[in-house]
């Protein structure tokens, strides 16, 4: 098993977590924000806080062995229900080629507009990093 406790680009976790475990041919990630470099660097819109938090997760997926397409479920946690339909236009723009299972639920969070995570098969799955 392999712990990626900070990928490179990345901002460091705030807790004793790690951004991401690969075990087997599989990679969990923590959830991830729409932070660049701190929660209080973030973009306005919040159709640039879904990139930003699907970039963030690429360079974690990055590091674990896998990438954005190699993502089988997602789990998204979005502040407000009328974020949904700008989340789905930019989610279709990211993971439309062939969309993961997904769940979306509204939540209160801390600071951040949405928080995602995923699990991802590694490119090799024949190898963990």
């Amino acid at each position: 098993m392999q712990r990626i406790h900070s990928a490179p680009g990345t901002i460091s976790p705030v807790g004793p977590y790690s951004q991401a475990v690969v075990t087997g041919h599989l990679v969990f990630t923590a959830g991830q924000i729409p932070s660049f470099s701190s929660l209080e660097d973030q973009p306005e819109s919040f159709a640039d806080q879904v990139r930003q938090t699907f970039a963030n997760l690429s360079a974690i997926l990055e590091a674990a062995g896998s990438s954005l397409s190699h993502i089988v479920k997602v789990n998204a946690y979005l502040t407000d229900p009328d974020q949904l339909g700008t989340f789905n236009e930019v989610y279709r723009e990211i993971l439309g080629h062939a969309p993961p299972a997904r769940t979306t639920v509204c939540v209160q969070l801390w600071g951040v507009s949405l928080e995602i995570e995923c699990v991802a098969e590694l490119i090799d799955k024949g190898q963990a990093k």
